[in-house]
């Protein structure tokens, strides 16, 4: 089965800033790209690290003395509103992914790491694109027929080799609902567990039979 990867969901046109960039650089930045992070580069091209419009608040927050009301900020809420430079704003080291990277692969380290956006860099660790949540969830945008022909092609067809007469597929706003007979009991939870991983599928339903059970515990 072929996952999309990130390379294909990325946004190759990056909003950059040099380490060196002025407060003011940044938010010019962000407006005229209209994009909500920046990433912070070296010279050559390589991430340093990214900086977010939730890096930047800290410093609106500070304006004034009429938020009398608002609670003390912590430290690292007064170490932002202190920086100037794109150095000292930015979230570092950057957590980057690689272009041929499945979209589960980036989304666990997106939880992992509990960013919104991945940088992508290429064998070089050059930057090469930005990947968001947003980017990673439009796989469940897929058109039902191309997922119901996927299960049917790679899973059902060429990975587990059955018969794909004997198990039908119903893909509804991703949903999966299969119904059928298979040979052996054993089949069933693989067959569930590989239309799961299949992209675009939401929820997977099995209402299968099976000729012999081979596992020995019963229906």
């Amino acid at each position: 089965m072929r996952h999309r990867e990130v390379g294909e969901l990325m946004t190759c046109e990056v909003a950059t800033v040099p380490r060196h960039a002025t407060f003011k650089d940044i938010v010019r930045t962000l407006g005229e790209h209209k994009v909500s992070a920046v990433a912070v580069t070296d010279t050559g091209g390589h991430p340093l690290g990214v900086i977010s419009e939730g890096d930047l608040l800290p410093k609106s927050a500070d304006q004034g003395d009429w938020f009398r009301s608002l609670p003390h900020p912590g430290p690292w809420e007064r170490d932002k509103a202190d920086s100037t430079t794109a150095e000292e704003l930015m979230s570092a080291p950057a957590v980057c992914a690689r272009p041929d990277w499945t979209v589960a692969e980036a989304a666990r380290l997106m939880e992992s790491q509990q960013v919104k956006r991945l940088l992508v860099v290429d064998d070089a660790d050059v930057l090469v694109g930005i990947v968001t949540r947003g980017d990673l969830l439009r796989i469940f945008l897929r058109d039902d027929d191309a997922i119901r022909r996927e299960i049917t092609g790679e899973v059902i067809d060429r990975t587990l080799h059955l018969d794909p007469a004997a198990v039908s597929v119903e893909v509804v706003d991703g949903q999966v609902t299969l119904h059928g007979v298979v040979r052996f009991k054993s089949l069933v939870p693989v067959i569930e567990r590989l239309c799961r991983t299949v992209d675009g599928v939401v929820r997977v339903t099995e209402h299968l039979a099976w000729e012999a059970d081979d596992t020995g515990t019963g229906r």
